[in-house]
């Protein structure tokens, strides 16, 4: 899981760019775009608007201009579903955490790229742009690059305002510390820095939410899945994805097993955090 960091215009080579790197790319461009925005326009009343906007448009550029045989399902732009018959589709939330981009101060929001290509996630990345810091794919096959456990009781990242019952069950059973934090992505990205030891969620996603974090979390090493343990799948024509568990190896039998012998059924509520 290399963490490239901000470094500027996102400018591109020649078209021989791998996957990853074009991915890296984009999240860095619209990582870009966002903090300049933030920058001239906090505290207007469309900086998330026009945020969401303008991320769409310079990942829609890069991709259409390195990839322009490739498929797009994006929150921001129109689902023609003619990703369910491509073998290449990449998965885009150009601003996860809306709310927080547009709080001052708050750097709990991301940006994801991911791409799907004949069945599973093959390249992403996840853009932390208040921090300067992008988080990539592009890791030695098998590495876990996790840093170390912190050796008190886990810590679980949970939404700042709608944490389920199931998940605070979980969290109690377990005894764990409640970290709340705000994007998807950037809950995820927590567990992959070692700052978090898990993040349970059941609130309700969709598949642009959880893509590019997934990839990321997967080549760092950590367990992902859906929270009764079976594999978290793209590409779907229902695009929803309600519920999914990032953690350390270590806690990903007992999480489960939790949410097995709890055998709460939780609505999915409206929110994607």
């Amino acid at each position: 899981m290399p963490a490239h960091h901000l470094t500027g215009a996102a400018l591109l080579g020649p078209d021989d760019l791998t996957d990853v790197a074009v991915a890296v790319a984009a999240a860095q461009a619209a990582a870009e775009v966002l903090l300049d925005l933030r920058g001239r326009a906090a505290g207007d009343a469309d900086l998330r608007d026009r945020g969401d906007r303008d991320a769409q448009a310079v990942i829609a550029a890069i991709l259409a201009q390195h990839r322009p045989g490739d498929t797009v399902l994006s929150e921001e732009a129109a689902d023609n579903g003619d990703r369910l018959n491509a073998d290449r589709v990449w998965i885009v939330d150009p601003l996860d955490g809306t709310r927080e981009y547009g709080e001052r101060g708050r750097e709990d929001w991301a940006v994801h790229v991911a791409l799907w290509e004949s069945g599973d996630l093959t390249a992403a990345a996840v853009a932390l742009p208040a921090r300067g810091l992008i988080l990539s794919t592009d890791a030695p096959t098998g590495a876990a690059i996790v840093p170390a456990h912190h050796g008190g009781p886990p810590r679980f990242a949970v939404s700042r305002t709608r944490a389920t019952k199931l998940v605070l069950d979980v969290a109690d059973a377990m005894s764990a510390e409640l970290v709340p934090l705000g994007s998807a992505g950037f809950k995820t990205s927590a567990v992959v820095l070692g700052e978090v030891d898990a993040y349970l969620h059941t609130g309700g996603q969709y598949e642009w939410d959880s893509a590019a974090p997934v990839a990321v979390a997967r080549a760092a090493g950590l367990h992902t899945s859906r929270v009764d343990g079976s594999a978290l799948v793209y590409n779907q024509a229902d695009v929803k994805l309600p519920d999914l568990v990032v953690c350390r190896h270590e806690l990903a039998g007992d999480i489960l097993a939790l949410l097995t012998r709890l055998q709460v059924f939780v609505p999915i509520e409206e929110g994607t955090q």
